[in-house]
């Protein structure tokens, strides 16, 4: 399929896990897609795996909670490619514990990231993209932001906000030809999970058996849901919010 091709797609946290695997599904459709990331040598490994792959991509680097450097990157981009089709807004951090072994820090990073930076960052092209008259936007939530889990607290309330925020965005700018959905994983064997569980000493296998598919999610298989929702195959969907888990329950 090359559902893509001819658009310029962004990917906030593209420098791993299922940033990567958005990154270069979107690039392996036909879109040139721009690799952000804060962390520079990890952009540079999706951008030159996606290159390699014959497909077009490059790399920005900047801190997505930081609006003047949104405001920069976006300025810069549009200046350079004209326009900017799909915009995913994947960049995440997950600060464990419940309230009371939470940090002011770890509270206040976990929103910036997690939710001040979509907000940045869809402020930042949605004019564009009204201008145009269409864009896709697909915010990644987590499972917890809708059935929060135990010791995550600050985690959970900002995958909630992720989907609270990427409703109302959907709501106000459908009559712009604007589409926002969210894509809500369960447990996806990725770095950030592979971390907390061993931080946890449990092995993948005992997280898997919890799942009813008996395997925990792949990063590819949440990127073709999301190259899905920013495809014209998702012409009328706009403010869902789809899980992806395996039939998962939170436990």
């Amino acid at each position: 399929m090359r559902r893509f091709e001819g658009r310029n797609a962004v990917v906030t946290g593209a420098g791993g896990g299922i940033g990567t695997a958005i990154a270069q599904r979107l690039a392996d459709e036909g879109a040139h897609v721009v690799v952000c990331d804060a962390v520079e040598d990890l952009a540079h490994v999706t951008t030159d795996a996606i290159l390699a792959s014959g497909a077009s991509a490059s790399t920005a680097v900047f801190d997505v909670s930081d609006p003047g450097a949104v405001k920069d990157f976006a300025e810069r981009l549009l200046a350079e490619r004209g326009h900017v089709d799909v915009l995913v807004n994947n960049a995440g951090i997950n600060r464990r514990g419940p309230l009371l072994d939470l940090s002011d820090d770890d509270w206040h990073t976990t929103m910036a990231v997690n939710v001040d930076s979509m907000f940045h960052m869809c402020r930042a092209f949605l004019p564009a993209m009204v201008s145009a008259g269409h864009g896709a936007i697909v915010n990644t939530g987590s499972q917890w932001g809708m059935y929060p889990a135990p010791g995550h607290i600050a985690y959970n309330v900002s995958k909630a906000a992720v989907i609270a925020f990427s409703q109302n965005l959907a709501r106000d700018y459908a009559p712009a030809g604007i589409r926002v959905n969210v894509v809500c994983p369960g447990e996806i064997l990725t770095p950030m999970v592979e971390s907390g569980l061993a931080a946890k000493g449990i092995d993948v296998a005992d997280l898997a058996a919890k799942v009813p598919f008996g395997r925990l999610g792949r990063p590819d298989e949440v990127a073709a849901l999301v190259a899905f929702l920013a495809s014209d195959e998702a012409a009328y969907m706009c403010g869902s919010v789809v899980e992806i888990t395996g039939a998962q329950a939170v436990t």
